[in-house]
């Protein structure tokens, strides 16, 4: 079934976007989005083989894409990763940080080295990505948009409390540099998905996703695309007038059960 056309064809022609995380799922279907609406799309993210893949994928669609490696939990890797893209391909307007994780655990039973781990890659992997690009926009006089991708946090997260502090960290961050940074036109928003159709769902008890689902008031799983296009609408010309928000898109996992 063809997708339907949401925003016009050319709308961020002539614009640079970066996506870390972006070899798979919803990263992937993100760089898809923008790229097939005009953009040009850089992959960030750690492992060589699925950027490569995805990269082919995106240029088999007619996208002007592209791929970097990179650690984001590492600072000189991503001051680097800045430096390489302002010389091949210009400062990206776009940043969509995507890379992230955590795995599903009682709390009771996480290390305090795992405990570090997922907030070294959610919280402070997205701090040196966003630092960066904004730090760069700003010296050069240009605004920008950046887009947090996070988890449904507000009824908390049993399981992964790792995950949940680190994305409320997030939530956080977006709303205090929404604030600081929109005197230099730079808009930081985030995107709070619910239960979406990707690879990473493989990890979790088939059972356990089968009930959340039932419990849910849109009683199915979100696509990537669904998120897609809501990241695409907060970095449109739509989105000059929102700042500091997180955009649920849940399913209305938010309101209970």
């Amino acid at each position: 079934m063809a997708e339907q056309a949401i925003f016009a064809p050319d709308l961020f022609r002539g614009q640079t976007a970066l996506v870390t995380g972006g070899g798979t799922g919803i990263g992937f279907a993100i760089a898809r989005e923008l790229g097939r609406l005009g953009a040009k799309v850089v992959l960030a993210a750690r492992t060589l083989e699925a950027l490569e893949k995805a990269v082919a994928r995106l240029r088999d669609q007619a996208v002007d894409a592209h791929l970097h490696p990179v650690n984001i939990r590492k600072e000189d890797e991503v001051a680097a990763l800045f430096d390489a893209l302002e010389k091949d391909h210009g400062l990206p307007d776009i940043l969509i940080n995507n890379a992230g994780g955590q795995f599903e655990s009682p709390a009771l039973e996480i290390s305090a080295n795992g405990f570090r781990a997922v907030i070294d890659l959610n919280l402070n992997g997205t701090w040196h990505m966003t630092s960066a690009f904004a730090k760069r926009a700003v010296a050069k006089e240009r605004g920008g948009r950046i887009v947090n991708i996070v988890l449904v946090t507000g009824r908390g997260t049993p399981g992964m409390v790792h995950g949940g502090a680190s994305r409320a960290g997030v939530i956080n961050m977006t709303k205090t540099l929404a604030r600081e940074w929109a005197p230099f036109g730079i808009t930081v928003n985030a995107i709070a998905p619910g239960t979406i159709e990707t690879e990473g769902l493989a990890q979790y008890d088939p059972a356990r996703l089968e009930a959340d689902i039932a419990r849910l008031p849109i009683k199915r799983m979100g696509s990537p695309r669904e998120v897609a296009l809501a990241a695409a609408y907060l970095v449109s010309p739509a989105g000059d007038y929102v700042t500091g928000t997180t955009l649920l898109v849940d399913g209305g996992e938010h309101l209970g059960a």
